[in-house]
């Protein structure tokens, strides 16, 4: 098999560790890129690699582990919340590869919480099932060692984890109910769609407006929402409906059909539990090209004056 197919045949596993691991978009891409050069250049050299995939693999982490110690340091000083790069999935089988549920945007949160090594023995046995003895040979341990850390990251992300018994119908339908109140102004329509300890994260990384903490419980959850987008049909705002992270959620596009924000929802029993709304133009740009969010909302306060 030639290196152009062995690309095409391990990137997108690649691709799925690396961004769990990293949560970025262009990190993984970066961590996966390099991975391939070092192959390619071990394969130039005439050097017998058994299994490709298991080599690709053990790279791969590796390199997102030293890459998320490193990110770690720089998140510290971030301005608000830090969130993922959102990802724009659909419903095909392909946007089915290794669970929707562990691209959820509140699991890669969940997952921030973990130590990177935790991290990458999780997803590698709990997402991509890999047996233990190749888990501990990828992240260079013991068997004892790699189950020890899978037991202790399944233990915080079970205990936190959102549970979704909705079908993908039905969460399509709440989720258009849910952005429809918000921009219309539907206080007591989008309050009725909330959990009572509903949670609102917004990542604006200091570059466009957003609440630099989180917003908790129904009522000031919904207030803040109708204060954010009821406005924006006015200023010519289009919301499309559509599956982030393989989740419900939305895309705004500006008049210009420039992206400006991307919205995930968490569903737990029929209702919406954990809103993230990504609005840093930053980690918006791998999705399409970026509109100017914090331009529109200043012409929308001058409309009210």
């Amino acid at each position: 098999m030639s290196t152009s197919e062995l690309y095409g045949e391990l990137r997108p596993r690649a691709m799925a560790i690396a961004y769990r691991m990293l949560g970025s978009v262009a990190e993984a891409e970066d961590v996966v890129q390099e991975a391939f050069l070092r192959m390619h250049q071990t394969l130039e050299r005439d050097e017998p690699i058994a299994s490709p995939r298991a080599y690709i693999a053990t790279l791969v982490t590796r390199l997102a582990i030293d890459q998320l110690r490193s990110a770690r340091h720089r998140r510290e000083s971030y301005v608000g919340e830090w969130l993922p790069e959102p990802l724009s999935t659909g419903p095909s089988p392909a946007d089915q590869v290794e669970t929707a549920d562990s691209l959820s945007l509140a699991f890669l949160v969940l997952l921030e919480n973990l130590s990177p090594a935790q991290r990458a023995a999780f997803l590698l046995r709990e997402v991509f099932d890999y047996p233990y003895a190749e888990v501990a040979g990828i992240i260079d341990t013991d068997v004892d060692s790699a189950r020890h850390l899978v037991a202790r990251a399944r233990s915080h992300v079970q205990e936190r984890r959102p549970r979704y018994y909705a079908s993908r119908q039905d969460r399509t339908e709440l989720a258009t109910r849910f952005f429809a109140a918000a921009e219309h102004g539907d206080l007591p329509g989008l309050e009725a769609l909330l959990t009572q300890d509903v949670a609102l994260h917004a990542d604006g990384g200091g570059k466009a407006p957003a609440n630099v903490h989180p917003v908790n419980g129904r009522e000031r959850v919904a207030k803040a929402l109708i204060t954010g987008l009821s406005t924006l049909p006015r200023l010519g705002v289009r919301i499309e409906v559509t599956d982030v992270n393989g989740q419900p959620g939305a895309m705004a596009f500006d008049t210009g059909n420039r992206l400006i924000a991307v919205v995930g929802l968490d569903i737990v029993e029929g209702r919406i539990q954990t809103i993230h709304a990504v609005v840093n133009p930053d980690k918006l740009r791998h999705l399409d090209e970026v509109g100017d969010l914090a331009g529109l909302q200043r012409a929308a306060r001058k409309r009210r004056r």
